[in-house]
């Protein structure tokens, strides 16, 4: 059973996973009006997987018999100065998220509940590739600048083929 302290502290990070989902639903729309139709996929596919992150995040505190508290969040932001600007957000969210985690985890350890240690496992291992991911997508904008931003549309147009491939290989 959680005790209150990592139930509510868990129950706060769930909120965070959710407003990383409207973050991103934020930001490809943000793409979308942009004409950059590659880049908004991304963000979308990135907006249902936070969206599951939450639920799995739901789901472990009412198994381990916590109350279920889910928490308002605000709204992001509705635009952007420029693509650079929002990936870099996107990976300040990244980090931001990965340093939350650990402090789930070292909370989990003082407190000895070696359950919530294990689930947060998956995360802890999660947030390697969030932040790799965000942080190559970030040079790459940086690279291509924003009046090559159809070579970044290419570039992530490729990396979703080879994750569809990849995908593919594995059934």
């Amino acid at each position: 059973m959680l005790n209150d302290t990592v139930a509510a502290a868990l129950n706060t990070h769930m909120g965070r996973e959710f407003s990383a989902h409207f973050q991103y639903l934020s930001l490809a729309s943000w793409f979308d009006d942009q004409g950059l139709p590659e880049l908004s996929a991304f963000f979308f596919a990135q907006a249902a997987e936070e969206h599951v992150h939450a639920m799995k995040f739901l789901t472990f505190i009412a198994d381990a018999g916590g109350r279920v508290e889910v928490p308002a969040v605000p709204a992001p932001p509705a635009a952007y100065e420029s693509a650079e600007d929002a990936v870099g957000q996107a990976l300040s969210w990244e980090v931001a998220v990965t340093r939350h985690i650990d402090d789930l985890v070292d909370l989990a350890r003082a407190q000895h509940d070696h359950a919530t240690e294990a689930f947060l496992q998956w995360f802890v291992t999660e947030q390697v590739e969030e932040v790799k991911t965000m942080t190559e997508l970030l040079q790459v904008v940086r690279r291509a600048g924003e009046a090559n931003l159809l070579l970044v549309e290419a570039h992530v147009a490729r990396q979703s083929a080879r994750g569809a491939a990849a995908a593919g290989g594995q059934g």
